[in-house]
């Protein structure tokens, strides 16, 4: 009878430990940039991706998380050292959070080649979207090279033959211009590359000026756009040559640091606080309660992000040791999108709608982004045919 008891009373042991060790949360690696000019782009990945946590209690998919943050610092290296430490001392297995391309290169590697899954936010270089796509890899956000096409197809569309084009002098830099040629119909009359760490432009205001274009595109990013946007103002070049740029360079932040510098701005992208669908609504009412701010585009790609994680965990049961298992519920797309039509193409980046947008004034007089068309439904990118899985 006693050994009778101790099995019971060791099955029973058993059991709790095993139920227990199921509830461990689940840890997401979120590596991001949260200091210097462009601090702002990781603090709403951050927060976005948080706010689907909170909604749900601490869990994604009914499974308990764990989020564990680390700033990179814009730094490659350092991203690749916490993508290491996350990886080797705290067993992390699923990573996101990457807000620019050359952390990205740095730590991808790194993530996807310790057999770990990485889901990206934010970060779209094209290096990792055709030849060099990879099964662990899967970007939530857009390509930069199409993000910044979206911007060559509007230009066109509103009708511009000649463009100046700027962008900072690395991996994104090289993919804004390479993509927004892509689509533009008319002549390049200058291209420019600048420093990523650049806050005067003087010089590059000056070339645009002797140029004479009839349109300018520019990607500069977060602080840089907003140093970027003022002194475009301040040389003149507001009212006399018109600017046609994709989101990155004039998000919800960056438009209420600059104000009237960027009324009658053209603007492209694949998210608007205001496109009409439940799952942006619920985001846009929640973050702006949560946090008491617009959110930016990061914002709501790191909402989408946990999203598609938490639909993954849901068909996996918490489940990330099985790499191959949650690849594939990553890929059934379980889940609704702040930006509505939504899928995966053969290389794991998204396939989606592109709107144009403007600043304009609303009734009250206050200045907002405002979708006015779609420029391309359910597009994808140019690299997809290039990746064999």
């Amino acid at each position: 009878m006693k050994l009778k008891s101790s099995i019971l009373a060791l099955s029973a042991a058993s059991l709790f430990a095993s139920s227990a060790l199921a509830q461990d949360p689940v840890k997401i690696g979120m590596i991001t940039t949260l200091t210097g000019p462009a601090g702002y782009l990781g603090q709403d990945v951050r927060d976005g991706f948080q706010l689907a946590v909170d909604l749900e209690g601490g869990k994604l998919g009914g499974v308990p998380v764990k989020m564990l943050v680390e700033d990179d610092g814009l730094k490659p290296g350092n991203g690749r050292q916490i993508a290491d430490r996350f990886l080797n001392d705290d067993g992390v297995r699923l990573f996101t959070g990457i807000v620019f391309s050359n952390v990205a290169g740095a730590a991808v590697p790194e993530i996807v080649d310790a057999d770990a899954i990485f889901v990206s936010p934010n970060a779209g270089p094209s290096e990792f979207a055709g030849k060099g796509c990879n099964p662990n890899y899967f970007v939530l956000s857009w390509l930069t090279d199409t993000m910044q096409g979206s911007a060559g197809q509007n230009a066109s569309d509103l009708g511009y033959k000649k463009a100046f084009v700027l962008a900072p002098n690395y991996q994104a830099g090289k993919d804004a211009i390479a993509g927004f040629k892509r689509y533009f119909k008319g002549e390049i009359a200058g291209e420019i590359y600048t420093r990523l760490d650049q806050t005067d432009f003087a010089a590059e205001m000056a070339q645009i000026k002797a140029a004479n274009p009839d349109v300018v595109f520019q990607f500069q990013p977060g602080g840089l756009g907003i140093a970027f946007l003022r002194q475009y103002q301040q040389s003149g070049l507001l009212g006399a040559v018109p600017m046609v740029i994709a989101e990155p360079s004039m998000d919800h932040a960056i438009l209420k640091a600059v104000g009237d510098a960027a009324e009658g701005l053209n603007v492209s992208g694949a998210w608007n606080t205001d496109l009409d669908n439940d799952t942006n609504r619920t985001f846009v009412a929640k973050f702006e309660e949560t946090y008491k701010r617009t959110p930016t585009m990061y914002a709501a790609q790191g909402y989408d992000t946990a999203l598609a994680i938490a639909s993954a965990l849901k068909l996996t049961e918490g489940d990330v040791k099985d790499i191959e298992a949650f690849r594939q519920a990553m890929l059934k797309t379980e889940f609704k999108t702040t930006r509505g039509s939504f899928s995966f193409g053969a290389n794991q980046h998204p396939v989606q709608d592109w709107y144009a947008m403007q600043v304009v004034r609303d009734d009250a007089g206050k200045l907002v982004l405002k979708t006015r068309k779609k420029l391309l439904s359910d597009h994808g990118d140019p690299f997809a045919g290039e990746c064999r899985m």
